[in-house]
């Protein structure tokens, strides 16, 4: 079985270094990868803000848009807050406990501000950002940038 190459541009050695700095393709990829970790870090040194919890999320890739489903069961569409920031997705609300009658006994819903968070591995038209809720299901849609979409390319024989 053989496993999948992802190709770049020459190897490390033939990409080029202009003066004593990096070339942009390997620039980028540090500068991508040192965002990341201060994210991470970021992150792990914040203090928790009300515990929040993150909801069961997946992102897809289509030729046009990148898709997020976060399953918010119960959640009103009033108690969600959705930023987009250059590539960045933020999700945030609060699912508040139902007031009930009687003593209860046990509970396992989660309750309390939630929060999602995904960096986006493209540029994206983040003023055309769409989101709908159906079913307890949030659909958020990221079109892609034009610059981004995969294009189709004809191959001549000679």
């Amino acid at each position: 079985m053989t496993l999948p190459v992802r190709h770049r541009p020459g190897s490390p050695l033939e990409r080029q270094f202009p003066g004593f700095g990096w070339g942009e393709p390997i620039a980028a990829e540090f500068d991508e990868l040192f965002e990341r970790m201060n994210r991470l870090l970021q992150g792990a040194t914040a203090p928790p803000t009300a515990l929040a919890w993150s909801p069961a999320a997946d992102m897809r890739e289509t030729d046009d848009a990148y898709v997020i489903e976060a399953e918010l069961p119960g959640i009103k569409g009033d108690d969600i807050d959705i930023e987009m920031s250059e590539r960045e997705l933020h999700i945030t609300g609060e699912y508040k406990e139902r007031e009930r009658a009687g003593v209860l006994r046990r509970g396992t819903r989660r309750t309390g501000r939630f929060e999602y968070q995904a960096l986006l591995p493209a540029d994206v038209k983040s003023d055309e950002v769409s989101a709908t809720l159906h079913d307890g299901v949030l659909t958020v849609t990221v079109p892609k940038a034009q610059a981004t979409k995969p294009r189709h390319i004809e191959i001549t024989e000679s």
